[in-house]
């Protein structure tokens, strides 16, 4: 072997996260054969067994839904049955994101059934049964988030994350399976379902994780067969959707005032005025149907698109707020992801939160929080109270909004407090909430406007922010999806921050955009052909140890040979392109023939260029392990093929004998147990 090789030898170290994580093994680790990197040809994605029905679950922080279509009917979308329940002033095509569980802990109901029942039980019993909303914001807060991550319930009592998503799920998988049952008049085989759940794209990759795992507890998809469920990515599914608009599908924001605001119940207000009889027509019977027929030719809006143009998704949804960058591929019209995923939890429940803590300041944070574990039933009440009127808000409003204050929140202050609700309101120096004589609190519209301010002006900033990197210049379209774009205080916020620079389009029925939009690509997820990676990644090696070069704490003596440790051998960096199915291969051989079990450690890290694996930010993720045990290879020095692939949702890895064949595959393991 020649010198020139020998100084470019790497072994790959078993190495943990202490300072010099490679010292302390023994393990003689392996080297390389081969220093290069090369990608396989990427077309080749592996097609899937064959499914004969698409279901996508739209799993949202404030309501959830799921909708469907038939393989053989692609352009035939159908969302789920009605729900039974509903709120005045709120349209129902999903239900509320809300479980409970009985006092036992079992599951008792999901969305408005859950609500109603919960909200009936008797102050003294409700306070033992376990009730969760808004719940899947924790998993894009929690710093170290784990299978054993716990949520709170309305009563204070903790209860296992993951169990109440598989809950969830497992409640999707039943509805869905029945309706699918009653389509087709027979028994529904899950087998023949592909599964989509959606996901923030902004979420770090333990959050999407944690997703697949509470689909294998609820019984969605097993282990065996991870190909049954696609995680999608919410920005991406509404892009999707996006490309199949019809002009009478949505409102085009450039083109028309919104002065009047949008209300759910007429298609999105003053944009269907100008629109022709026919349209009219097709909208309002597309209202009644829950089928929506999506046009197998590229939308109209679409083929004013050409090659290479640009266009960003902004997805306001309950929870988050995601962006993305996509670029235009003819002929076939694939999507290339330019700029990777950003945004952050900007989504409408802020506004919650801010009328909360207009309430604290009004009442006493003493008094709201006693209130919410002694009333629970009645401070969810309060809750869509607010809700409905949350949907009134428009720029222009000059008419006060009223908000129903339940009897029980009348009761319980003046027994806390001794004096009554209007007292407090007279003697609080918030003097753009009234008291109003039938027992509500009366709002300026002013006031309601500041509730949305803190949320919109993160959105507007972080859009602005966008709008000033290079690769995200001359923007044709901006969609504005998810259910929060429906709100004309943002919209106008929009507008006035781009100043005319890119068409703003909100598609109609906008809340079911990202479901739609899934279930397109649960029927063609090679749609999307280049996405960014969000996270460097690499394993641990160890190098020639090359004096001014390398830190001499990194220095280890083995066998006479001086060793570099701790190197960070990078496979893909955080933001570069990758294509679909990109596989990254290299080649390793045990650094000592008489090897039995060769580990490899995969870590990631988010910083672009990262040295060594020691530095902070840098964490393990993933293990591969291969046994050559009772094995011989003719070759003098046996290879270890090691491929990532990298391009989907999830990411793969794989080790290989290639003297023997045995592989060995491992997931990515990002949920820290």
């Amino acid at each position: 072997m020649t010198e020139k090789d020998a100084s470019s030898e790497k072994i790959i170290s078993d190495a943990m996260a202490d300072p010099s994580p490679a010292k302390s093994m023994g393990d003689p680790g392996i080297t390389p054969l081969s220093p290069s990197h090369t990608q396989n040809d990427t077309d080749q994605v592996p097609s899937g067994p064959s499914f004969v029905v698409v279901v996508a679950i739209d799993f949202g922080t404030t309501s959830s839904g799921y909708a469907y279509a038939f393989a053989k009917e692609p352009e035939c979308i159908h969302t789920m049955r009605r729900w039974e329940g509903g709120d005045p002033g709120v349209s129902n095509q999903k239900t509320p994101t809300t479980i409970l569980l009985t006092p036992d802990r079992k599951f008792h109901s999901f969305g408005y059934a859950a609500r109603d029942f919960y909200h009936d039980l008797d102050p003294s019993e409700s306070k033992h049964w376990l009730y969760l909303e808004k719940f899947k914001m924790k998993l894009h807060t929690t710093a170290n988030l784990s299978i054993n991550t716990d949520l709170h319930a309305a009563n204070g009592k903790r209860v296992k994350a993951l169990d109440i998503f598989a809950y969830a799920l497992a409640f999707f998988k039943e509805q869905a399976l029945k309706e699918l049952s009653d389509q087709t008049g027979g028994e529904f085989d899950n087998s023949d379902v592909r599964w989509v759940i959606t996901v923030p794209a902004i979420w770090k990759m333990p959050a999407k994780q944690f997703m697949r795992e509470a689909a294998y507890k609820s019984g969605l998809v097993s282990r065996e067969n991870p190909e049954q469920l696609i995680i999608a990515l919410e920005p991406e599914a509404a892009s999707i959707y996006c490309r199949k608009l019809r002009l009478h599908q949505m409102v085009d924001l450039g083109t028309q005032t919104t002065q009047n605001g949008f209300s759910p119940s007429d298609n999105v207000g003053s944009g269907m005025s100008q629109a022709s009889p026919a349209a009219k027509e097709h909208v309002r019977r597309n209202r009644q149907s829950r089928t929506f027929l999506v046009e197998n030719v590229i939308g109209e809006l679409w083929s004013e698109l050409e090659e290479g143009d640009r266009y960003v998704v902004v997805d306001c949804g309950g929870g988050t707020v995601d962006l993305t960058v996509h670029q235009i591929r003819l002929p076939e019209g694939h999507l290339k992801e330019l700029y990777k995923a950003s945004g952050g939890p900007y989504g409408s429940i802020g506004i919650d939160y801010e009328f909360e803590k207009l309430l604290c300041k009004i009442f006493g944070q003493d008094f709201i929080d006693q209130f919410k574990i002694k009333r629970p039933a009645a401070w969810v009440d309060l809750m869509i109270a607010f809700e409905s009127r949350k949907r009134a808000a428009a720029p222009d409003r000059t008419n006060p909004l009223n908000i129903n204050l339940p009897f029980s929140f009348i009761d319980y202050y003046k027994k806390f407090r001794g004096h009554s609700v209007e007292h407090a309101l007279r003697k609080s120096n918030v003097d753009f909430v009234k008291w109003s004589s039938q027992g509500m609190l009366r709002m300026n519209p002013d006031a309601m406007n500041s509730l949305f301010k803190p949320t919109i002006d993160h959105i507007i900033q972080h859009l602005t922010e966008l709008f000033e990197k290079p690769e995200v210049s001359d923007i044709k379209f901006l969609f504005l999806v998810g259910g929060f774009a429906e709100s004309p205080l943002l919209q106008q916020a929009v507008q006035n921050m781009l100043q005319g620079r890119s068409r703003i389009i909100i598609p109609h029925d906008v809340g079911l955009t990202i479901l739609k939009g899934a279930v397109l690509f649960g029927l063609d997820p090679s749609v999307i052909k280049v996405r960014r990676s969000p996270l460097t990644y690499g394993v641990g090696v160890l190098n020639r140890f090359v004096e001014g070069k390398h830190p001499p704490e990194k220095l280890l003596v083995k066998d006479g040979t001086r060793w570099c440790t701790d190197v960070f051998d990078t496979f893909i960096a955080a933001d570069q392109s990758v294509a679909l199915g990109e596989m990254v291969k290299r080649s390793y051989t045990p650094a000592k023939p008489s090897q039995q079990v060769i580990v490899i450690h995969v870590y990631c890290s988010e910083k672009e260029n990262a040295s060594f694996i020691s530095e902070p930010g840098v964490r393990k993720c993933g293990t591969l392990r291969l046994d050559v045990s009772g094995t011989e290879s003719t070759a003098a020095r046996r290879e270890i093929q090691t491929l990532m692939q990298f391009g989907d949702t999830e990411i793969r890895a794989m080790a290989v004998d290639v003297s023997t064949g045995r592989t060995v595959k491992a997931s990515i393991d990002f949920l820290s147990h």
